[in-house]
């Protein structure tokens, strides 16, 4: 699968997109290898360079505004080396969320992983897994989401709780759609085009049951 901006135009004007897998699902590991290619097209913003990512437990498409600038979700931040400093890739980020880092409630939007830097045009293999199981808390079911993200195999990062911030504004109105229910324990998964060409080979889901 290739992101290229070839019909764009020779500008991004800010058309960032993202292409959805067919179903919510709940638990489950999504593998695939990615690589950052050629030059990032004209205008498209300096953050985004060799920048890109999967969206996970994010909200239904359908629901998404037409001025929207990201899904609210979990994003597992996917980047590429400059060819001079460190620049880790598999982190976390968190449109319209937030999540529970090291035992901590965290608020920070990208936080980076231990992964190394990739540089160059090589192919890095990425690994999400997402787990919810239910625990009985008194008399009420609970949902507990777990999520590790592996880089070439090894983990780089861990956190749970992924829930919906009521401080943005879009999460807010998921809230309210949820009548008032703001943590995560089922979504969609989406890939991003975010203005540097990049490529997708290998793309493995399995849902785990």
């Amino acid at each position: 699968m290739q992101v290229n901006y070839d019909g764009y135009g020779g500008k991004f004007e800010g058309r960032f997109g993202h292409i959805f897998y067919k179903a919510k699902l709940k638990s489950y590991i999504l593998r695939f290898e990615y690589r950052f290619t050629g030059d990032q097209i004209a205008d498209g913003p300096g953050w985004a360079f060799r920048n890109s990512g999967a969206m996970l437990i994010c909200q239904d498409p359908k629901t998404i505004r037409k001025d929207q600038d990201f899904p609210v979700s979990i994003e597992a931040q996917l980047l590429g080396g400059d060819g001079k400093g460190e620049r880790p890739t598999g982190n976390v980020c968190t449109p319209g969320t937030n999540i529970v880092l090291g035992g901590k409630f965290w608020t920070q939007h990208c936080t980076n992983s231990t992964s190394p830097t990739f540089h160059g045009d090589q192919w890095v293999t990425a690994e999400f897994e997402v787990r919810t199981t239910s625990t009985l808390v008194g008399q009420n079911l609970q949902s507990v989401t777990h999520i590790i993200h592996r880089i070439n195999g090894k983990p780089v990062m861990e956190y749970d709780a992924p829930q919906l911030d009521p401080n943005d504004a879009d999460g807010k109105v998921l809230i309210e759609a949820a009548k008032g229910e703001n943590m995560l324990s089922e979504g969609w998964i989406s890939l991003q085009s975010e203005s540097h060409p990049c490529e997708f080979r290998k793309i493995e889901l399995m849902e785990i049951r």
